[in-house]
């Protein structure tokens, strides 16, 4: 397929995920007005940038760097990483999808991507390979419900390329499936166009955490549940922060999670949490937060694993309870 607007593809034989024409086309073939009851459809995700890692050591070299294996990572697959200090706290978290043997792209938080880029460029020295900001040159929408294409196999993070567009499967949100789609700037996928509350709700309620600036350097990644979302594997070599995070795994219980909890009142990114038996010391964190389309706030939190007994907690003036984790957790090693 070739995507007008965007370079002829030069190969690829996997099915046809999705179709894609230029953005204005698209928006204008459905009612604005009716993009916030449209159950299903894709939402551009401006809040979102792209780093490029190309290269014939670009995979090495970030294999070497983010919590997830990358030397093994195949076309069919994308990969959850978080790219973390060296004492082991999260700095970004990336969705990376292999577009060639020597070419990788690195979704993750628009306003952690400069700083995180600078970093990792401090890392390069004499490998064959090169970072850039690519947000400029590539669009990021998410695509919810029958939007997502029937052809993408069913596991998360799994990965299909038609010609310049990508698309990865990402955690289903409340039963609703939920997809990342990469393309050329100037283009959008063929689907309806969705409200862009209506993908923030289903991102925090899926419960996997995107990494913002409000949130920087103050998680290792099990505490927000990354081991158990395929965001971390134990059994590759070294990285920044390795050898904590495999600590915190090995060694113990884990005392801080993720919980999705329910708020009554607005909450955001970074604001402390507080249980009614110590008015004067946090037990978490709000990490991640949306307007609940059913009224309300709905909030990821890292949370002290004690401090979820029973009891209401608050952040500010809104009471928070906590929902059912929407998936398992892998037990402590």
């Amino acid at each position: 397929m070739i995507i007008r607007g965007s370079p002829a593809s030069t190969g690829g034989t996997c099915p046809p995920v999705t179709a894609a024409r230029p953005l204005i086309d698209r928006m204008s073939s459905y009612p604005l007005s009716d993009a916030v009851h449209v159950a299903s459809g894709a939402a551009a995700l401006p809040e979102l940038g792209v780093i490029a890692a190309e290269g014939e050591q670009a995979a090495a070299f970030l294999h070497g760097q983010l919590t997830q294996d990358f030397s093994l990572m195949g076309f069919s697959e994308a990969r959850l990483a978080a790219f973390c200090s060296a004492k082991g706290r999260m700095l970004a978290s990336f969705v990376a999808v292999k577009r060639g043997p020597d070419q990788l792209l690195l979704v993750c938080s628009r306003d952690l991507l400069a700083a995180t880029l600078k970093r990792l460029q401090m890392f390069v020295l004499r490998a064959k390979v090169k970072l850039s900001d690519a947000s400029e040159a590539w669009q990021v929408h998410g695509m919810l419900g029958d939007a997502v294409p029937s052809a993408l196999p069913a596991p998360p993070w799994s990965h299909q390329r038609d010609g310049e567009v990508s698309v990865v499967r990402l955690y289903p949100s409340e039963g609703i499936a939920r997809a990342l789609w990469i393309g050329p700037a100037g283009t959008a996928p063929d689907a309806a166009p969705l409200a862009h509350e209506s993908w923030a709700y289903r991102d925090v309620a899926s419960g996997v955490a995107t990494l913002t600036q409000p949130v920087v350097d103050a998680f290792v990644p099990q505490m927000l549940n990354y081991e158990s979302v395929g965001g971390v594997n134990f059994k590759k070599g070294c990285y920044p922060g390795q050898e904590v995070v495999a600590r915190s795994q090995f060694r113990g219980t884990l005392k801080r999670r993720a919980f999705v909890l329910r708020a009554d009142a607005p909450v955001q990114a970074g604001q402390e949490v507080f249980h009614p038996g110590d008015a004067e010391q946090p037990c978490g964190t709000v990490v991640q937060a949306a307007i609940d389309p059913a009224g309300g706030w709905r909030a990821i939190a890292s949370l002290q694993v004690a401090a979820v007994d029973g009891q209401p907690l608050h952040a500010g003036k809104a009471g928070l309870s906590v929902l059912p984790l929407p998936y398992p957790l892998l037990d402590d090693i």
